[in-house]
């Protein structure tokens, strides 16, 4: 594996404090945005943006910033490169490395009985501040990033509101109790949703350089841009749209500080393209795997073009290719 990240915390920055006082500003606007803010019996505050509420595009935006602790610029966009697409997600980072793979990553794989639901689970991905404080994935030995703070917030892929026992369960790994939690429920295809899974366009670009074995210190700033994906109530069609729009229109620009010959291979292999599994729409890939998700090519989830500088040369390295046909078949658009 890649040699260990530059400790990020070196650099004096918690996520959890930074992310703090925007989780405050979701909840005091939530009214504006769409949202519905409840508080469960064991005091975990819980911040609905599309299962009981309808959310909103604008909650999506400031609910990405979150899942980066606001160490992330997160725009809605004019989309140049699809000339059938009107908008399109822009993501920018001065703290790549922190901010997506410390923070945003939803690598934090939650399950617990569900009451509401005899001999079944709630199942949910987590991403956000709360995973530095838990240390539940490996990643964090590579990152080597450690935070502490007085409360924090789990930003959940949800579409029915948990049960008390998960926010329990969360607040307990964090070492806080559930009155310091606030877990913030974003179901796949709604207006939230879209939004901030397609802000992961350079996490997905992060986390699979680190799969390449690129040391994650080399990567300093970062930009990117996907088109935003259109709300749909269908899971399956939502997991399909929300991966496409990067498969097959995201764009990432990374500046390294490694050498020539490092970007150039960087950029040749992180294309999607490089994947076994490129071609078709994620959700036929997903069904030809009999709905296994480990048995899918983990070296596809990546942007589906992406340009490399290197800070010391000022060269640049281009890799990957848009697919607008791929891309408006996953959407659903229809042409008038």
């Amino acid at each position: 594996m890649s040699t260990a990240a530059q400790n990020p915390g070196e650099a004096g920055l918690s996520i959890n404090a930074l992310s703090q006082p925007l989780v405050a500003a979701l909840i005091r606007d939530a009214a504006q945005l769409c949202l519905g803010v409840s508080r469960m019996d064991n005091g975990c505050t819980v911040i609905d943006a599309g299962i009981q509420a309808r959310g909103s595009l604008a909650a999506g935006r400031r609910i990405a910033a979150i899942c980066m602790a606001g160490l992330g610029d997160i725009q809605l966009t004019a989309s140049p490169a699809f000339t059938d697409w009107p908008w399109q997600v822009s993501v920018a980072t001065s703290q790549p490395v922190l901010a997506c793979l410390g923070s945003q990553y939803a690598g934090w794989n939650l399950g617990i009985d569900d009451p509401a639901r005899p001999g079944k689970k709630f199942h949910a991905l987590g991403s956000g501040p709360a995973r530095a404080l838990a240390q539940r994935e490996p990643l964090f030995q590579t990152l080597g990033y450690q935070d502490n703070a007085a409360a924090t917030c789990l930003i959940l892929e949800a579409d029915r509101l948990p049960p008390s026992g998960l926010a329990e369960k969360v607040a307990a790994d964090c070492g806080l109790a559930p009155a310091q939690l606030t877990l913030i429920l974003t179901p796949t295809g709604s207006l939230a949703g879209v939004v901030q899974i397609a802000a992961r366009v350079v996490e997905v670009a992060l986390h699979k350089a680190h799969e390449l074995d690129f040391p994650l210190q080399h990567i300093v700033d970062a930009l990117g841009t996907t088109p935003l994906p259109p709300p749909v109530r269908d899971g399956l069609a939502a997991m399909g749209r929300t991966n496409d729009t990067i498969l097959f229109g995201g764009q990432v620009h990374l500046f390294v500080s490694s050498s020539d010959a490092e970007a150039e291979q960087l950029a040749q292999q992180l294309p999607c393209s490089t994947s076994r599994d490129y071609g078709k729409p994620f959700a036929q890939v997903f069904a030809d795997y009999q709905y296994d998700f480990f048995q899918v090519d983990p070296l596809l989830f990546s942007p589906s073009r992406v340009a490399v500088t290197v800070l010391d040369s000022g060269r640049t390295f281009l890799g990957g290719q848009l697919d607008s046909a791929l891309l408006y078949r996953s959407f659903g658009l229809v042409a008038g």
